[in-house]
């Protein structure tokens, strides 16, 4: 509680009701003395002495309120030289009516700091901007980025499970004709094998390969070997009676065309 605010449940409070008249209820002497208490400040502080800034504020607003008499010197001139009061300025009468507006300077700031306050704050400004921009570039980018990385990704386990299809039924077109042995080792599935023998031969036979085909190239040669040979298309899921039959009836050569 600041000095100011009265303690009304305080011994020195209640001392002041005692001057009233009795058989007065309590809360009525209290809410008298209330009254009397604020009336007491509102006087003091209506009777207290003004410093010199708020007689100064005063003394500027009263003048500023007031149109500039023929007392005023600079007034006197302009009436001289023709000038009447509510006319504008300049020949023709065309210029300011009224006077440049007061400026009242109330902080410590020297000269031009405004200006650079300003600056300062469009710079700021302007730098989260350019973090938000950045900030949503990058997350473009990188939605972009996954979005691609998706896509490739679908796209190799399509390719891959093409190349299944492909070699399964090679295997089976194969052996139909009689063709024991096919004729690169990935034209058939991979055969999976516990005999410890065949793993370090597997491994010798890799370790002999000097570059591995990619998927697609894979895709691509055997799709074309079950044409050529078997006028079977793995897209179809049909074996054609020749190739002018695979040719006339098929839509193409490669999972686009199928589309």
């Amino acid at each position: 509680m600041s000095d100011e605010e009265e303690d009304y449940m305080s011994d020195a409070f209640l001392g002041k009701i005692q001057d009233v008249k009795p058989g007065v209820s309590m809360l009525k002497r209290v809410k008298e003395t209330m009254k009397k208490e604020i009336k007491h400040k509102e006087a003091n502080i209506n009777n207290r002495q003004k410093t010199f800034k708020e007689k100064e504020k005063e003394s500027r607003e009263a003048a500023l309120e007031n149109s500039i008499s023929s007392e005023n010197k600079g007034f006197a001139l302009l009436q001289k030289m023709g000038y009447k009061a509510g006319q504008g300025l300049g020949k023709k009468g065309a210029g300011r009516v009224d006077p440049i507006p007061l400026n009242i300077k109330t902080d410590r700031g020297g000269f031009g700091m405004e200006e650079v306050r300003k600056r300062k704050a469009e710079e700021e400004l302007e730098h989260y901007r350019q973090k938000v921009r950045a900030k949503q570039q990058n997350d473009t980018k990188s939605l972009e980025d996954f979005r691609s990385r998706v896509r490739t990704e679908r796209e190799e386990r399509k390719l891959e499970g093409d190349l299944r299809r492909s070699q399964r039924a090679c295997e089976q077109l194969d052996s139909q004709k009689g063709i024991s042995v096919p004729r690169e080792d990935w034209y058939w599935p991979k055969v999976e094998s516990n005999d410890e023998e065949d793993d370090f031969e597997e491994k010798d036979q890799e370790e002999d390969e000097i570059v591995e085909l990619p998927i697609i190239d894979k895709l691509q040669i055997l799709t074309s070997y079950l044409r050529g040979v078997h006028f079977y298309c793995i897209w179809c899921g049909a074996t054609y009676n020749g190739e002018e039959d695979l040719c006339g009836n098929c839509p193409g050569d490669t999972a686009a065309d199928h589309e």
